[in-house]
């Protein structure tokens, strides 16, 4: 048995922040208290520093094609930059590309577990729907996967219907299973892309100005009917615009079981960004808004209307031309160049995976914006409570996995692309000041991110079978 003692530190949960010790056995916190005995533990001196649970990220995309590219960050990369900046939990979307269920599972198992650096699972893309898949659908909670991710967008490729969407969340009802849903309109979406087009409008702000705030917000209100009238739970992803945060208490206070995530893109950047010369880089769907929108957002995290902070993880190189260096060896990737002058072309996606703790501590915590507790609430306590992961995750408790962050309150870090190790060559918060930082990480008891230092390995995280979650 391999004990370990974090001795002296101050733990920060959901709840409570309080003095404490924390005894680790193999892989799970075994013992908390005041002036625990080592015995023959090795000694961790924590005073000084806060003890986190481990960031749980409840949505990522790696190793994802687009646009004919690959996002640059796989389960390894990915994985890693997460871990450094101090999530030690990812949920992935695995793509309804084969006619099993058990098939595009497996090929995404193919894709991941060799490389996997943290704990991951899958959610499951619902994007064709018919009688069989309706049969199939309950097949997934056997294989540990009980979220089924749905879109009103990308039509052609991965939009449902409403009454299919209806379906599904009904199905989903009777087995114990949450459908989460992407909120925009495909319909006027595609008709604006042509528009701006065939107008000659190709940089990249048009991403934005073809995806109105509008659409989003309906979406957000249909699906919340949806769900309503299926009687079933729903789960809003990425959530950008304020009027969706309206809609989202709206159907709340109606008594309609539906959550919301937002993500740190739409609580820092507008369109604004999308206009300058390197605006491709914060190009995602959905776009980046206004300033009214980002602080309609942060009302929203405040006062529990949005239950999550997740980063839509989805990376692609500024310039996948030009090499970087990752771990000694040139990488160069096609990315967000492929559009230079189309912007319909560009590929949607951000990285963010190791950004979200450190930018939020500084700018949420720091800031006044959020307390200690409402952080790990939202990145990690209540993701796991949603997904079907916790008491394993997400929490300090004896018996809870030993997924563990120390954090140094006082650590100041130019942050930028040198220290969120993402397989990319740029970042979206380059020379953003930061007051507090991971100094170690701990995956079920191991260390494998020592301040600088990366000492974990590929294939070291587990597939996360989850079960029913929680209605937050």
């Amino acid at each position: 048995m391999v004990t370990k003692l974090i001795r002296g530190g101050t733990l920060v949960t959901a709840s409570e922040t309080f003095r404490a010790d924390l005894l680790i056995e193999d892989e799970t916190i075994r013992l908390i208290g005041q002036d625990l005995e080592p015995g023959g533990a090795e000694v961790i001196d924590a005073t000084g520093r806060l003890v986190l649970p481990g960031g749980v990220d409840p949505h990522t995309h790696f190793d994802l094609p687009m646009a004919g590219t690959v996002s640059s960050d796989d389960h390894y990369t990915g994985h890693k930059a997460a871990a450094f900046g101090g999530t030690t939990t990812a949920i992935d979307f695995a793509s309804q590309d084969f006619p099993s269920f058990a098939q595009c599972v497996d090929a995404w198992h193919a894709k991941a577990d060799a490389k996997a650096a943290i704990d991951f699972s899958f959610h499951m893309n619902l994007t064709h729907f018919d009688a069989q898949v309706a049969t199939d659908i309950p097949s997934l909670v056997g294989m540990g996967i009980t979220t089924l991710k749905t879109f009103t967008a990308y039509n052609g490729r991965l939009r449902l219907q409403d009454g299919e969407i209806f379906r599904a969340l009904r199905i989903a009802r009777e087995h114990g299973m949450l459908v989460m849903l992407h909120a925009e309109n495909g319909d006027v979406i595609d008709l604006l892309i042509a528009d701006a087009l065939a107008a000659g409008h190709t940089t990249p702000v048009w991403h934005a100005r073809t995806r109105p705030a509008w659409g989003a917000v309906e979406a957000t209100l249909r699906a919340s009917a949806l769900a309503s009238q299926a009687v079933a739970p729903l789960y809003i992803v990425h959530m950008n615009a304020g009027g969706e945060v309206d809609m989202l208490a709206y159907a709340r206070q109606h008594g309609v079981k539906v959550m919301g995530e937002t993500c740190p893109q739409y609580l820092f950047f507008t369109e604004d960004e999308l206009a300058r010369p390197d605006g491709a880089k914060w190009v995602c769907s959905p776009p980046v808004r206004t300033r009214a929108d980002n602080a309609r957002l942060w009302a929203g995290l405040k006062d529990a209307t949005l239950q999550t902070i997740g980063t839509d993880h989805c990376a692609f190189f500024f310039d996948g031309s030009q090499p970087i260096q990752y771990e000694g060896q040139p990488v160069a990737i096609p990315g967000k160049e492929l559009g230079k002058d189309d912007f319909s072309k560009i590929p949607n996606g951000l990285p963010c995976v190791g950004d979200r703790l450190p930018v939020l501590w500084t700018y949420a915590v720091g800031a006044g914006k959020l307390t200690p507790n409402q952080f790990v609430a939202l990145t990690s306590t209540n993701p796991a409570r949603i997904f079907g992961l916790y008491p394993r995750k997400g929490a300090l408790l004896p018996g809870s996995d030993a997924d563990i962050v120390l954090w140094d309150p006082q650590r100041k870090v130019k942050y930028g692309v040198a220290h969120a190790q993402h397989r990319t060559d740029y970042n979206l918060f380059e020379g953003w000041e930061l007051t507090g930082y991971p100094e170690k990480v701990f995956l079920r008891g191991k260390l494998i991110v020592d301040r600088e230092r990366w000492l974990g390995t590929a294939g070291q995280g587990k597939f996360l079978k989850r079960g029913e979650g929680e209605v937050l």
